[in-house]
């Protein structure tokens, strides 16, 4: 292992260019000929579209072209498609209603682009889309999602005859019966998985190009990955060949999941840059991301759990309406189905599992993957229920974790759910982080806090994530003419750090300074395949392919090397960047390899260049414990975190300085959610929080000091790194841990029940009822 390799809190090396303003995001691009493009959106959330009239927007100073979705019709441009077909318990795949870049005599939500206005600034396009003059004729509309199965409710899609568009289950419903019938215990609980706005630093951007005279798009735009946009604009929208569409991605200023996705944007300014011959640029201003880009959770739950008079889980049925919007993003159908579901073993023996799922449209922002996609919501609901177990049958809530776990001893463990865990030990996980927040002294500090007229609560969370193994991914490693290597991988960095994990793992292959390490990605003609990053995918995939290309680079060295020291292959060793005849101090550096391969091309030399790729045959299973301590003030709804402590089991660890920002990032998002994030529509689909005015983000003062410790003895046994993922875990636990604290803080006080997000006034609103109802 090298100095800076696996295992090392290497600094980051792509800070030195951000935190000096060298990045280079979408809207620092700036191309010949470039316009701009302004998008009329609809101000009502179900309106028909009677006519759109342009005429005085067209004549205004700059304006260039004004498009409709006339105009995209006519021209063959097709629809965003749904890519997750999910089958449900009916036979009938998911209803999918079309989803126009530019909406087609239907609006279905505030935001809904109806034309997109193009001219040489910004700011002409702005002051032109206010003068088109959209004729709507506006409709009922019903964003909440129990609401919209009422026989009586408006249909959001007029293409289908009812708003639920997937009735799923998954599990053995007989069995769980079966459970419930001979329970000495029932814990029931009912929850809200609020909405959220993903909120990245970066908005949304684009540089739509064209060229006509080799009849191919180029487009520049902040993603998680090139490809499946880049398949998707071609197969599925404007059915051109593989090699008539660039994409580059740049510098992306986090995506959390929302920057996978194809959306209306991208469509129609590849549109207009093909009509117009030049290239169109956008930026979503942060109002407009509010109403565009796709939200996260929102998810209404009943769970219940069956178990023996000792505590053990029985069985567990659970029930959920997911809210997808007016439109199916690509993978909203399996994000509450696939994703959620077969998570909901959680950590536990749990014989029998069912649960069932009703997608249902809504005339609101469409939603899909946000930060953990699923398993958060799945998280959310086990450990809630558990503790609510814990309180029906009188046991101490670690306790009944500890009894219902998962030993390691049972490992390889099948779920029942198509998951197979295979390493960890999740009671020592809980009991050090207990010990570490010293749980047994908790009575203690809640009899001060009630000294000082203050509630105090501490709640605990056990997770599991299942991670990677999406796809495959691809790995070509050139040695450049210096001596460095430079690393050309399908995933997307977003903000996490990938090009110092990289170089970390090929420091260990190479014996190359940081520095002499480069990482290409983003960009189809350089970048021949790739999954791009969702999932915490990224590490694992990308990572085992770029050891399994460097070690073939090596080789291939080791053939240059021994010619040039006269020695057969095989006897030449290879460390620290240095090929040595064994046995001899007779060695070569591997910069005078490279400069060989480059000088000599042509006369039966070449560089030195290879590729190699991974496809996993199993997912991965990170999973921790988080415990929080809280303090609420009863005559303000006040809350404060006093203590957090995180103990992870992230499996072989590259980077703990990585993975430590990781898990911070993710507990600041989950701690959003769980006291201050709300999207919030009324009962005419407009969207109450549009703005930061309304929309509560988290701030550093909201934050508490986040102990983490990570358990790196227990690799994972399915993949050559033994790592296990940490891009989702912080948000995973943090929510349930938080309310469950909470919730101990009120129980005392009469509250039993109170949902995500508990800000101040509810929190205070919740203690004024309880007082009185008594």
């Amino acid at each position: 292992m090298g100095q800076f390799g696996i295992g090392q809190g290497v600094r980051r090396l792509e800070d030195q260019r951000f935190l000096t303003g060298e990045g280079r995001y979408t809207d620092d691009i700036v191309v010949p000929r470039q316009c701009h493009a302004f998008f009329v959106r609809s101000p009502f959330a179900s309106a028909a579209i009677t006519a759109i009239d342009i005429q005085d927007a067209a004549s205004q100073p700059g304006v260039l072209a004004i498009y409709t979705a006339e105009n995209l019709s006519q021209a063959g441009v097709g629809d965003i498609p749904c890519l997750a077909l999910m089958t449900g318990r009916d036979g009938q795949k998911v209803k999918t209603p079309p989803y126009p870049a530019l909406a087609r005599e239907r609006v279905h939500h505030v935001g809904d682009a109806v034309a997109i206005v193009v001219a040489e600034t910004i700011e002409q396009a702005q002051e032109a889309a206010e003068l088109v003059e959209v004729d709507y004729d506006p409709l009922p509309a019903v964003a909440d999602m129990k609401a919209a199965l009422e026989p009586d409710a408006p249909i959001v899609q007029e293409s289908l005859s009812s708003n639920l568009c997937l009735d799923w289950a998954q599990g053995n419903e007989t069995d769980v019966d079966a459970a419930f019938a001979k329970a000495d215990h029932i814990a029931r609980i009912e929850l809200v998985n609020n909405r959220v706005v993903v909120n990245s630093m970066e908005p949304r951007a684009l540089i739509a190009d064209y060229d006509p005279q080799e009849d191919k798009f180029t487009l520049h735009t902040g993603s998680q990955g090139i490809y499946r946009l880049k398949d998707q604009l071609c197969q599925n929208i404007f059915n051109i060949p593989a090699d008539k569409l660039r994409v580059i991605t740049p510098d992306v200023g986090g995506g959390f999941g929302m920057k996978i996705f194809a959306y209306p944007e991208q469509v129609a300014c590849l549109f207009a840059a093909r009509e117009l011959g030049r290239p169109v640029r956008w930026t979503g201003g942060r109002n407009e991301s509010f109403q565009s880009d796709t939200q996260g959770r929102d998810h209404l739950t009943t769970a219940e759990m069956a178990l023996d008079k000792d505590g053990h889980f029985l069985g567990i049925r659970v029930s959920t309406l997911a809210n997808l919007g007016a439109y199916l993003s690509n993978f909203a159908p399996y994000i509450p189905t696939g994703a959620s579901t077969q998570m909901y073993s959680g950590l536990y023996r749990i014989p029998a599992i069912h649960a069932e799922v009703k997608c249902v449209l809504t005339n609101t922002v469409p939603v899909d993957a946000y930060r953990g996609a699923g398993r958060p919501e799945a998280s959310y609901v086990m450990e809630r229920l558990v503790d609510e177990a814990a309180r029906v049958v009188g046991l101490d809530r670690g306790e009944i974790r500890v009894r219902n776990f998962i030993r390691p001893e049972d490992l390889p463990y099948d779920t029942g759910l198509n998951r197979v865990y295979d390493s960890g030990d999740y009671p020592r996980l809980l009991k050090e982080a207990c010990r570490q927040i010293d749980w047994d002294g908790f009575a203690a500090r809640r009899a001060d806090s009630r000294s000082r007229g203050l509630l105090r609560g501490i709640g605990l969370a056990s997770y599991v994530e299942a991670c990677g193994g999406m796809g495959e991914e691809e790995a070509r490693i050139s040695l450049d003419p210096d001596g460095g290597v430079t690393l050309v991988i399908g995933t997307m960095t977003n903000g996490q750090g990938h090009h110092t994990a990289y170089a970390q793992l090929l420091h260990d292959k190479f014996g190359l300074p940081l520095e002499k390490i480069r990482m290409v990605q983003g960009d189809s003609e350089t970048v021949h395949k790739g999954g791009g990053t969702g999932g915490s995918r990224s590490l694992l995939m990308g990572g085992v392919s770029a050891q399994r290309a460097a070690d073939r680079v090596i080789e291939k060295a080791r053939q240059v090397a021994g010619e040039m020291l006269e020695a057969a292959p095989d006897d030449i060793e290879f460390d620290e960047g240095h090929f040595r005849i064994a046995g001899t101090d007779l060695s070569i550096e591997l910069s005078e390899v490279a400069r060989r391969t480059h000088e000599g091309a042509g006369n039966g030399l070449s560089p030195i260049e290879e590729t190699d790729g991974y496809k996993a045959e199993a997912l991965t299973f990170p999973n921790g414990c988080h415990v929080c301590e809280i303090e609420v003030d009863p005559d303000t709804g006040c809350l404060r975190i006093v203590d957090y402590v995180v103990v992870d089991d992230f499996g072989t660890v590259v980077n703990p300085m990585l993975a430590a920002g990781q898990v911070h990032g993710g507990v600041a998002q989950g701690l959003g959610q769980a006291l201050l994030e709300h999207t919030v529509y009324d009962e005419e689909g407009q969207l109450i929080t549009a703005s930061f005015m309304d929309y509560a983000m988290p701030r550093a003062d909201d934050m508490p000091e986040v102990k983490l410790t990570l358990i790196e003895d227990m690799p994972c046994k399915t993949n050559p790194m033994g790592v296990k993922g940490a891009g989702e875990a912080g948000a995973i636990g943090a929510p349930p841990a938080i309310m469950n604290a909470l919730l101990d803080a009120l129980i005392p006080a009469g509250v039993t029940r109170i949902d995500m997000p508990a800000t101040p006034e509810q929190i205070w609103r919740a203690l004024q009822d309880s007082s009185t109802a008594s």
